[in-house]
């Protein structure tokens, strides 16, 4: 009995670490939240077991939990409907072989949620994330998840929506690489940081960018009009932001695989 509630401590240990790193590679927010509130589920499950199993000996457990991989989210929602089924019967198997009532109640308990996390995940497994084209939607109306376009992107810069008084822009630097020192006069210009890490450098002359910090990923950076600007990837890999210009800055459909040689020397747009 008591290997028993220490083979489902270490079952929940591993959902719990696996939820987690699941959640992380979800497409969107509601998805995440879905797998986050599963892992909530399963640490409050691990924090009973572990409990009883405390009652029952006198002291607390000592064990190793596996580790669960994926090698994509698709992939690690199939394999969490895989696992959740196994661990109802290993759960159903334990209610059976036990006449004691606390250990019932759990191992009842512990069904109940595998049963909920399989369908969970199932339905999870058949949402077919929306795949779109990069390129200019505007000027009609459009939502996209600007994250994964971002991070799909890997154009030097990919125009994605072009109205008549802002611009949303996607942009890929490579290692070592910057946009070029430019100026837009009479453009504001937004940019974030949806993947890698930058030097931000800023200035009112090109030959005093006095203004100068590191960015990560989810930072932002405001450009006002008229500001000598460059970025940097000062990473290990491609840096993704997105910009946007207020007003537009680009011709409309504007896609430049590689930045052009104009573009490594001071530019004023």
């Amino acid at each position: 009995m008591v290997q028993n509630i220490l083979r489902g401590i270490k079952r929940s240990a591993a959902a719990i670490h696996f939820y987690q790193n699941l959640a992380k590679a979800a497409p969107d927010q509601k998805q995440q939240n879905k797998i986050l509130q599963a892992a909530k589920k399963e640490r409050e499950l691990w924090r009973e077991f572990t409990q009883l199993y405390i009652d029952l000996t006198g002291r607390h457990p000592v064990y190793e939990a596996k580790r669960i991989s994926f090698l994509t989210y698709q992939g690690g929602v199939k394999r969490a409907v895989e696992i959740a089924m196994k661990d109802y019967e290993e759960y159903r198997n334990s209610y059976a072989s036990t006449l004691y009532l606390p250990c019932q109640e759990l191992f009842l308990k512990a069904c109940q949620n595998e049963a909920d996390q399989a369908n969970l995940f199932h339905a999870l497994s058949l949402i077919k994330e929306r795949v779109m084209d990069l390129k200019d939607y505007g000027k009609r109306p459009f939502v996209i998840n600007i994250d994964n376009a971002t991070e799909k992107n890997e154009n030097f810069r990919t125009v994605l929506w072009t109205g008549n008084h802002l611009q949303v822009v996607l942009m890929s630097i490579d290692v070592g690489d910057d946009i070029g020192l430019e100026v837009h006069p009479d453009v504001d210009q937004f940019l974030r940081i949806e993947d890698g890490e930058a030097l931000v450098q800023m200035g009112n002359r090109k030959d005093k960018l006095d203004f100068e910090i590191e960015a990560y990923e989810d930072y932002a950076i405001m450009v006002p009009a008229g500001t000598w600007h460059n970025i940097t990837n000062t990473g290990n890999k491609s840096l993704k932001l997105y910009s946007i210009y207020a007003p537009p800055e680009h011709p409309f459909g504007t896609v430049e695989k590689q930045k052009t040689s104009h573009q490594s020397s001071d530019n004023e747009n």
